[in-house]
């Protein structure tokens, strides 16, 4: 039994300590994602006057002839129409677009400013966002498999089906994929799985390539260049996903040391997975994320919106925040390096690792030389959204 003084010390020291856990610093909340868009002016964003706005015009005129295939009514982007309004709005704004001349950059600054107004995006007040690169793959195939093609990349499976679960419960959201087996939907299977055989003897090879790093590269990318035997390029694009979570591979290059630090990019972990076939078949299998693919003819790649993207004007963003469509404009820095890169992009894709309102993805384009600036990209950067005049009037009005 503690005598009386010491249980009385003890009391003073459990006081003490309430008192100082009290005094200690908590935590800071972690909030969530939350996009914010703050009116601002055209003088305002860096940049804005030193841009060749003429080269985005081809950009967003496709995208404006996207959104304008649909009903007046439509909302434009989540939220019920609440970022970026409706296809009625949009479609003055579009019309100014597509009058414009090709390569006239001063009507197309001339309308741009007119019809749209600009908006600094932030993230619950913060500012600075991530901004990554990607390319179109290229890769050699041949319609049938030999000896130097042995890489299949294959089509959509019929086996391969997808619900969204808002029409089985109100409260849930998303899509998911799989496959029926027996009385059961089950998980579709993974990129081991697929590549030990498990869709074989279905007659889904679009084509075989001759580099199955190539490959991994195509499913990353999601679109791609094939230079057949006989010289002839065709376009191949996204079909559809096996639904399983992406998984970096890069990540575990460096932290594995596989790959140093000072020469982290996406050139030299195609050249350490091509120079250790036994252990980069294993890492890239670690990827459970599988890409089905189909030809592509005429322009392209095909972004998100249904549209072919523009290199150097393209941009990929988290649809959960973005609209599809809209002008971007991204002040950030050139790859590797502290030099400005400015310049209106449109939001045209999405992508799987492209997560949150400050997130972006900047299509380069395809070639050793989009490879060598995307492979390397992974800036900070500053977002402007650029919305039509009826729709920022309404926002200044409700903010």
């Amino acid at each position: 039994m503690v005598p009386f003084m010491n249980r009385g010390l003890v009391i003073v020291l459990a006081a003490s300590a309430l008192l100082l856990a009290a005094c200690e610093k908590k935590p800071p909340v972690e909030l969530p994602d939350q996009l914010l868009l703050i009116p601002t002016t055209f003088q305002a964003v860096p940049g804005w006057s030193e841009d060749n706005l003429s080269e985005v015009v081809p950009a967003l005129t496709r995208s404006c002839a996207r959104l304008l295939g649909q009903p007046d009514a439509r909302p434009v982007g989540p939220g019920g129409g609440g970022l970026a309004g409706t296809v009625a709005d949009w479609r003055p704004a579009c019309a100014a677009v597509g009058a414009v001349p090709a390569g006239d950059d001063a009507a197309a600054r001339a309308a741009l400013e007119t019809w749209f107004a600009p908006f600094k995006a932030t993230n619950n007040g913060r500012e600075s966002g991530l901004f990554t690169g990607y390319y179109e793959a290229e890769l050699r195939g041949a319609l049938a498999p030999n000896e130097t093609y042995r890489a299949p990349v294959y089509a959509k499976p019929a086996s391969l089906i997808s619900a969204r679960l808002s029409n089985f419960r109100a409260d849930l959201s998303g899509k998911i994929f799989g496959r029926v087996e027996g009385d059961n939907l089950v998980p579709y299977f993974t990129r081991k799985e697929i590549d030990d055989g498990a869709i074989g003897g279905q007659s889904l090879e679009l084509l075989w390539a001759d580099d199955p790093v190539d490959v991994f590269f195509l499913h990353v990318q999601g679109s791609g260049l094939v230079t057949l035997p006989d010289g002839t390029v065709r376009r191949i694009g996204f079909a559809a996903s096996n639904g399983h979570t992406f998984y970096p591979i890069g990540r575990a290059l460096l932290d594995e040391g596989k790959v140093s630090r000072d020469n982290a990019s996406m050139q030299a972990m195609r050249t350490w997975l091509r120079a250790h076939p036994q252990e980069g078949d294993e890492i890239m299998r670690r990827n459970a994320r599988y890409i089905f693919f189909r030809w592509i003819d005429g322009d392209g790649p095909i972004g998100s919106q249904g549209v072919a993207l523009t290199p150097g004007r393209s941009l990929a963003v988290d649809p959960a925040f973005m609209s599809l469509g809209v002008p971007v404009f991204l002040d950030t820095t050139w790859p590797g390096s502290d030099r400005p890169l400015r310049r209106l992009l449109v939001a045209q894709d999405t992508g799987s690792a492209i997560k949150g309102p400050l997130r972006g993805d900047f299509f380069w384009g395809a070639g050793e030389a989009a490879l060598a600036e995307a492979g390397r990209m992974k800036q900070k950067g500053i977002i402007y959204i650029l919305l039509p005049k009826p729709v920022a009037e309404r926002r200044k009005i409700t903010n």
